[in-house]
């Protein structure tokens, strides 16, 4: 017997409805949600965290905005990266990632 057939049935029985097939149904739409989109995200989202956590002076990164360079300062809230021979540029580390060379 299937969630359709169950909710004829009750329909069918001219009595009230009963809430349970759809309170089953919420919960295991909650839980696909959950099982297939917010918890593969939060562990990329924990993986690059610990990346960023791991740069340090030398290591080559890519920003946000696609600009590839070396980093040549660290600091609390930015890094100091090299894009080209004495030229440096601020970035957040926010927006920084790790380059696949």
């Amino acid at each position: 017997m299937n969630l359709l057939d169950l909710f004829l049935m009750d329909a069918a029985a001219g009595g009230k409805p009963s809430m349970w097939p759809s309170l089953v149904l919420m919960v295991a739409l909650v839980l696909v949600f959950w099982l297939f989109f917010i918890r593969p995200q939060s562990k990329k989202q924990k993986e690059i965290q610990k990346q960023r956590a791991a740069l340090a002076i030398g290591d080559k990164v890519l920003t946000a905005g696609g600009i590839h360079g070396t980093i040549r300062e660290v600091s609390e809230t930015y890094f100091l990266i090299e894009v080209d021979k004495n030229i440096h540029i601020r970035v957040e580390k926010t927006s920084v990632y790790p380059a696949n060379n």
